[in-house]
């Protein structure tokens, strides 16, 4: 296979595998490059927030207040992600802060019912991106939020490689374990996208989401011994309200 039909799959690859869009069918070779593919990660994070940018754009020229269009984008790419990522936030803390073994914090967080916790954390997320969102399409206008879902998807990969698989199945173990090249690509090509979008501002956004999300990481590694699905979609979720709040305070 030649190397542009590679990189066209991976790209397909990430967007199989962090979007619902519709997509044509890949080959099966194709998915055992899963854990090579990370890098087309910020790829998918654009996939998704493009669209979700352009909404929030007409809706402010169309003399919308800035809550309204900040919550059609939400809208948006919670559409177009099949709210994996919030679901993602939702089973990590029911696991993380409902169970006293491993064993029971990963039974919980395999459970398709939300508890508590999980009502909580999508309750703050959510409230805390849609404010955040609102206040930032004031200052800065929608392409932003470019920028921030290509960054928030990159730490995903970096923390694929930094923590081993906390169980014997599930989406992140079958992905599998990337080596640190295509994570180092997908940070990269994220910053490097982000630039014409936000400028100098995206190194200082990368390090709010980067710390953000391995915060996550640790404590996922001291409660579990490493990393799940939902761990990553935890990820990607605290990594997108950091990079909103830090790219706000930067902006404001």
């Amino acid at each position: 296979m030649r190397k542009n039909d590679i990189q066209a799959n991976d790209v397909l690859l990430a967007l199989v595998l962090l979007t619902r869009l519709p997509l044509p069918h890949l080959p099966p070779q194709a998915f055992q490059r899963q854990a090579r593919a990370v890098w087309a990660f910020p790829l998918a994070g654009l996939a998704v927030a493009l669209p979700a940018a352009l909404l929030a754009a007409l809706a402010l020229a169309a003399g919308l207040p800035a809550a309204v269009a900040a919550g059609l984008a939400l809208a948006v790419q919670v559409l177009l992600t099949g709210a994996m990522h919030e679901d993602g936030l939702a089973d990590t803390a029911d696991g993380l802060w409902g169970g006293f073994s491993r064993e029971r914090r990963l039974e919980i967080m395999k459970d398709s019912r939300t508890g508590a916790y999980g009502v909580i954390a999508l309750i703050l997320g959510f409230g805390l991106r849609w404010t955040a969102l609102a206040a930032l399409l004031q200052v800065a206008g929608p392409w932003p939020l470019l920028a921030l879902a290509m960054m928030s998807r990159a730490v995903m990969p970096a923390l694929m490689a930094a923590l081993p698989n906390a169980r014997a199945a599930g989406l992140s173990q079958t992905v599998g374990r990337p080596r640190a090249l295509p994570c180092l690509l997908a940070a990269g090509l994220a910053v490097f996208l982000s630039l014409p979008l936000i400028g100098a501002a995206a190194f200082g956004t990368a390090l709010a989401m980067g710390a953000a999300a391995m915060g996550l990481g640790a404590l996922a590694r001291a409660k579990i011994g490493g990393q799940t699905g939902d761990i990553l979609g935890a990820a990607q979720q605290m990594a997108e309200i950091a990079g909103l709040l830090a790219l706000l305070a930067i902006c404001s």
